[in-house]
């Protein structure tokens, strides 16, 4: 069965900073229905598992409006005009915690929420980060780093600290954050 949507036309709705809305006039594939569907437009997004000279963890804690609190997670940030997603990472972590350096690995990409967004989040992992440079936080950035274990890691992702869907996800391709909770559960 062909699953594809076939795009009628498209407008634009408003400009909300960090996302611009984008109103589709669908065709279901099998009803021929059309539907008006949201996207929300964005450049790439990147996060990073840094890791500093003595093995611990670069965590940043923020305040989220979204949950209206703050959170442990993991570096990270838009990716700019013109730049591709290391340079990204590398501007980000500096500006976020002022470490930079080590050496880095892509470890891939993730759709961040498919069904309303049409962007990507580029994960990277750097080891032996150093601090080299005071916070450069944005105007609307205020953010504390903090360093953490693998296992202090672990246990906030374990306690529901650290719930952060982009962080517990370029965590996942480090650590091994959870116990499988029921082994042969597939066995045929």
């Amino acid at each position: 069965m062909n699953l594809d949507w076939e795009k009628l036309s498209s407008s634009y709705g408003e400009d909300l900073i960090l996302f611009r809305s984008r109103f589709d006039q669908m065709r279901h594939p099998v009803s021929d229905e059309v539907f008006k569907r949201l996207v929300l437009e964005s450049v790439d997004w990147v996060n990073m598992v840094a890791i500093d000279t003595q093995g611990r963890s670069i965590m940043v804690r923020q305040y989220r409006f979204g949950v209206g609190y703050s959170t442990l997670e993991t570096p990270g940030g838009m990716v700019d005009p013109g730049e591709d997603s290391l340079t990204a990472a590398k501007r980000e972590l500096a500006e976020e915690t002022g470490y930079s350096g080590g050496n880095w690995q892509y470890l891939g990409a993730v759709e961040p929420n498919p069904a309303i967004h049409n962007h990507l989040c580029h994960h990277w992992l750097a080891t032996d980060v150093v601090r080299t440079q005071a916070q450069d936080q944005g105007a609307g950035e205020a953010i504390v780093v903090e360093t953490l274990t693998e296992n202090q890691v672990r246990q906030a992702v374990q306690s529901g600290e650290l719930r952060h869907v982009l962080a517990l996800s370029v965590l996942a391709r480090v650590f091994r954050l959870w116990d499988v909770p029921m082994t042969g559960l597939f066995q045929g």
